[in-house]
């Protein structure tokens, strides 16, 4: 890569390729004169003006060809670590109360539905993520689960304030390897301070299950606080943590959010990219805020995540999500790429 220095170049250059490189290198410097905005934007050396990170990109390639960070075949089994699945409009398996079907973003997301997305783009196993317009009602992604074990696994709703003991147990006799937990609209003190939640997470640890979490920046303190009171209970935050939501990227958040990597518990779903930033493909100017993840926390506690059906409405769509991990952003390794987009989630939810 850029700076392994001159060993590491000469090791991984591909015959011929540094004629061809130059060549690209020549041609991206006269256009970057005329074209705006190209994927140069997100070189290894940064915001350093249209034409030189245009050139940043070629140089990348003299380097670090592509095919010294190819995935081998056999590594393109990916595994989507947040996905919701949900069916056609049955009696066996009602909307919580309160609940209305012209909520749901399509009319069914079966199995099927999601295979047929997922199956091109080399996505074999997927986490399921009870939907909250399900309520606490497990059923459905359950048996989902129990009639394909080895393609599913499933992060289970809970209600911290009704028999949370008796859910949790009988979710992980079930095969349920997390439990879906919301910090969001209740306020970040008083949730720290809740002995049900609390007792939910001291069980969560105890039973092996992963505490799956939807939040934002303002719980980052009240996380701290868990994470430090319950070091043997596994976390993963959903969706960065919001972080771009609002499109922007706040740095104090950020650097909070980076913070927590010192919780070795802690991993990151980078996911949802429909949600964050300029909400629009190819996703690239979601890349610093993926970067500064990977610095903090490492390949190895980061997962990759579509949350489809929300990645596939509108102009989204599921291979756009898969490709900007797979092939876009350039300062990813192929290490870096199998690890986010396979083996974090198979040793959080699989192994």
């Amino acid at each position: 890569m850029l700076f392994r220095g001159q060993q590491a170049v000469e090791k991984r250059r591909a015959p011929g390729g540094r004629t061809q490189a130059l060549s690209r290198f020549k041609r991206v410097l006269e256009l970057s004169h005329t074209t705006p905005g190209t994927a140069a934007a997100y070189s290894r050396r940064g915001f350093l003006g249209r034409a030189a990170l245009a050139a940043g990109t070629v140089l990348s390639r003299l380097v670090n060809p592509p095919q010294a960070d190819a995935m081998n075949a056999d590594d393109e089994q990916f595994i989507d670590a947040h996905v919701h699945v949900f069916p056609a409009d049955t009696p066996r398996y009602p909307l919580r109360p309160g609940a209305r079907r012209d909520q749901l973003p399509l009319p069914s997301f079966t199995p099927e539905e999601l295979l047929a997305q997922a199956q091109p783009c080399g996505v074999r196993r997927f986490v399921l993520i009870q939907y909250s317009l399900f309520g606490v009602d497990n059923s459905y992604i359950l048996n989902v689960r129990e009639q394909r074990p080895k393609a599913f696994a499933v992060v289970g709703a809970i209600d911290a304030h009704d028999k949370p003991q008796a859910t949790i147990r009988a979710l992980a006799r079930r095969g349920a390897r997390g439990l879906r937990l919301t910090g969001t609209g209740a306020d970040p003190d008083r949730w720290v301070r809740d002995e049900s939640l609390s007792a939910v997470w001291r069980m969560a640890g105890d039973e092996g299950l992963a505490i799956c979490l939807l939040t934002v920046p303002a719980f980052f303190p009240a996380l701290d606080v868990l994470c430090r009171k319950f070091p043997h209970t596994r976390v993963v935050l959903d969706h960065c943590a919001r972080i771009g939501a609002d499109g922007q990227f706040n740095r104090t958040q950020l650097d909070n959010l980076c913070g927590l990597a010192n919780h070795q518990q802690v991993r990151i779903k980078v996911s949802a990219f429909y949600s964050l930033g300029k909400k629009e493909a190819p996703y690239l100017d979601l890349a610093p805020l993926i970067r500064r993840l990977l610095e903090a926390f490492g390949a190895d506690r980061l997962m990759w995540g579509s949350d489809a059906p929300f990645q596939i409405l509108g102009k989204h769509t599921y291979r756009d999500s898969v490709e900007l991990l797979r092939t876009r952003l350039d300062f990813l390794t192929a290490d870096d790429r199998r690890r986010l987009l396979r083996t974090t989630a198979e040793s959080t939810f699989f192994d």
